[in-house]
């Protein structure tokens, strides 16, 4: 049943991989002086100028002082490495590490490090802030942090990203620790990953199961904690579901972005009597109106199958799948992939943010004339940090919770969540993501002042 369709260009055979800091800069110095976007940059504003929209935006009905604002709105430390790697093809490329520090008013830094070509300290900065912002509306009991190194560990060999990744973590563990700031894993990092960088962090401090989350399950990690982002999308679905007139078993839903995020998210959808309609991933795009399993479609991806040539959907262009009819979409993949360009043929009833900052301001606003009921970054994929703090709490006691009891409690947080912030959206007459935005700032300000930090 598949067809031929329009796919990403993808890197050609010998292309330049050197990602140094300024390789990077030369870039979007280039870019600037012909008047283009940054490279890479597909929507009209960065991560970093989408997260600042809404900072300011709540920061002002909150009223705080300017001097205040920039207290919260600049990294409380940032770092930067040089990774220098010998690759396969014998030639040694530098990349670029970062590790930022945003604030840690209530409680240890926490992020996740990503491994992608596009990664930049101005990205870093938006997704540290971002999770400021994100542990306080979940009410967990960390700052916000985030990590990358502009490496394309998609197409590197494993023991290659070995390499960067301890590499990065010798150079950065001297800022981090279970009680000062943990990552996780994120874009492109795994399981795995965390292991090599509780390894080599080990190296150096002894046994530290605590020093990152998302581990292997042989090394301390968490039950639930692989699909906790996709879970936690659901959750927040399943509580808004009933005020918008849905129910599971015909609801629609379209996924962009087949990663871990995507992919849990839409087998535990497909569970609850929901049917996915299309999805896509970095190859590609696909459709099936009559349905697409989300079990079957995992187990062929990870068999190496590519999306477009799934035998039980249409290949699509991957612009195309905005344009599907359906009741619920999931954007998974990166920021900025709905905008001002293509928002107003999106043709669903609820979007839930799998990924950070998927949504421009401008997009934003076309949807909401739509009258598109937009779950926010913020709130809808808490699931992962969440899920993070059950098994930092567990690492710490050395004790293990089983499947159900983290399931258990993380659906306890995200229902809270979604109430808290859906009841000040009513009461102020305000959007989810504005109402969000202010019961995160506010729960960070409080704990600031109360430190007496400000």
């Amino acid at each position: 049943m598949a067809t031929e369709a329009k796919t990403p260009d993808t890197a050609a055979e010998g292309e330049d991989t050197d990602r140094s800091q300024l390789a990077v800069e030369e870039e979007k110095l280039e870019a600037a002086a012909k008047g283009e976007r940054k490279p890479r940059q597909g929507a009209e504003m960065s991560n970093l100028d989408i997260v600042r929209f809404y900072f300011d935006r709540a920061v002002e009905r909150l009223e705080l002082a300017d001097d205040i604002r920039a207290v919260f709105w600049t990294p409380y430390r940032e770092v930067t490495v040089q990774i220098p790697v010998r690759l396969s093809d014998g030639i040694t490329h530098v990349f670029s590490g970062y590790r930022i520090q945003h604030n840690g008013a209530r409680g240890p830094y926490k992020g996740g490090i990503r491994f992608h070509p596009e990664v930049d300290i101005d990205e870093v900065r938006a997704l540290a802030s971002l999770m400021t912002w994100k542990t306080a509306i979940a009410n967990v009991p960390f700052g916000g942090a985030k990590g990358g190194v502009n490496c394309p560990a998609d197409q590197l060999d494993r023991t290659e990203v070995q390499q960067i990744t301890r590499s990065f973590m010798d150079k950065i563990e001297k800022i981090l620790g279970p009680t000062r700031d943990i990552p996780a894993p994120d874009v492109n990092t795994d399981a795995q990953v965390m292991a090599w960088m509780m390894d080599e962090y080990g190296k150096l401090h002894g046994h530290t199961p605590a020093i990152c989350t998302g581990k292997p399950i042989a090394l301390e990690g968490s039950y639930g904690r692989e699909a906790a982002t996709g879970r936690g999308c659901v959750y927040m679905y399943r509580e808004a579901a009933p005020h918008l007139g849905l129910t599971p078993a015909d609801t629609t839903f379209v996924v962009q972005g087949y990663g871990n995020v995507g992919s849990w998210a839409a087998r535990i959808m497909q569970q609850l009597g929901c049917k996915m309609v299309g999805a896509s991933d970095a190859n590609g795009a696909i459709r099936n109106d009559a349905g697409i399993d989300a079990n079957a479609l995992e187990e062929y991806i990870q068999q190496d199958g590519v999306m477009t040539a799934y035998d039980e959907a249409d290949a699509i262009d991957p612009e195309e799948l905005l344009e599907i009819p359906s009741d619920v979409f999931i954007p998974a993949a990166l920021g900025g992939m709905i905008h001002q360009g293509n928002a107003d043929r999106m043709q669903c009833r609820v979007i839930v943010e799998g990924a950070n900052s998927p949504t421009t301001p401008g997009a934003d606003e076309i949807l909401s004339e739509k009258g598109v009921y937009i779950i926010p970054d913020v709130m809808a994929n808490a699931g992962g940090v969440v899920c993070s703090y059950f098994e930092w709490v567990q690492n710490l006691q050395h004790f293990r919770w089983d499947e159900r009891e983290v399931n258990d409690k993380l659906g306890t947080v995200m229902r809270r969540a979604y109430r808290e912030v859906s009841a000040r959206a009513k009461q102020e007459n305000l959007p989810l993501r504005e109402a969000a935005y202010l019961v995160g700032i506010e729960r960070v300000v409080e704990a600031a002042r109360t430190r007496g930090y400000v």
